[in-house]
């Protein structure tokens, strides 16, 4: 089955280019959205998105999150994960039975949100389905993207969060400086191993992402999933999917020189859903019962009725 979309509306500057005030890379919103989506300033808890650096006691829990996960992802552990989780044998169920599991995750690593994931990607799609009425693809893509998170419960092997949530990053190669709490690579076995710590290490220019192994955790679970499960979302859902939480990437710029051509495509795509992404964390909460015959036909027509896990 072969899904078409549309190419995404944005002002024509560098896909990989940092966000700034006047110059954003975001999209520009089509003439008939008189309403569309605009990022707020705060979190729900008051302060700056992504900010790591802030005093208080959620943030010093985020830092140590990010200091276990620097420390122990590593090439021999992602094999490892990726090998484990690959044998989908922990459980069948269909997507939505996922969503309403995912109520019993938390994320540690997440500075901007304490609600129920569900309503995370809700919000998120619904503000995708808003200024994109078109593209029902994106609009399940952002409801599935977190769903890799129930590998943190109990019958899915009880992960810990260090392996499951977090910003991403390529292992096999050099750890860019990008990275949050980049400090804490230099505890990582990987950091002094002369095969992995050049810029491309084990890895060539323009390889694509495909050929990269990323740090484990729900991104590429959940990517494994919709892949082996044979979804037929396009492309550049698979891709947000897998790469969503690779901020070095899609916010910082940075290894770029691993990217093919088809990744750079891609990439439009998720610089666009990012923006929902991250900024639609609020205390406003979505109508599940409401918005949910809608999706349970986006779930029918791109996945099977139910999913080895």
């Amino acid at each position: 089955m072969t899904i078409s979309i549309e190419k995404p509306m944005f002002e024509e500057v560098s896909a990989f280019q940092k966000k700034s005030e006047n110059n954003t890379g975001d999209l520009t919103m089509a003439s008939e959205h008189d309403e569309a989506f605009l990022a707020p300033e705060m979190n729900a808890f008051g302060r700056q998105f992504r900010n790591y650096d802030a005093e208080n006691e959620r943030q010093k829990s985020v830092e140590e999150f990010y200091r276990l996960q620097h420390i122990n992802q590593t090439v021999d552990f992602v094999k490892k994960m990726r090998a484990e989780y690959g044998k989908l044998d922990k459980m069948v169920m269909s997507i939505w039975e996922c969503c309403e599991l995912l109520n019993d995750v938390v994320d540690e690593s997440d500075p901007d949100l304490d609600e129920p994931q569900i309503q995370h990607l809700l919000q998120s799609a619904e503000a995708i389905r808003k200024d994109y009425p078109n593209e029902e693809w994106l609009h399940l893509t952002a409801l599935i993207h977190d769903l890799g998170k129930v590998i943190t419960l109990p019958q899915f092997g009880g992960l810990p969060q260090w392996a499951t949530v977090g910003d991403t990053f390529p292992v096999g190669c050099a750890f860019d400086e990008s990275n949050v709490h980049h400090k804490y690579f230099s505890e990582n076995p990987d950091f002094h191993n002369q095969a992995y710590n050049t810029k491309s290490g084990i890895y060539t220019e323009g390889c694509g992402l495909n050929n990269v192994m990323m740090s484990w955790g729900h991104d590429d679970y959940m990517y494994l999933v919709a892949k082996e499960n044979g979804s037929t979302l396009p492309s550049a859902g698979q891709f947000i999917i897998r790469y969503h939480s690779f901020y070095p990437l899609h916010t910082a710029g940075e290894y770029t020189h691993l990217m093919n051509e088809e990744d750079k495509e891609n990439l439009k795509w998720l610089h666009v859903f990012n923006k929902y992404d991250l900024y639609s964390k609020s205390k406003v909460h979505v109508d599940v019962e409401k918005v949910k015959p809608y999706y349970m036909s986006l779930i029918r027509k791109y996945f099977p009725e139910n999913l080895r896990w």
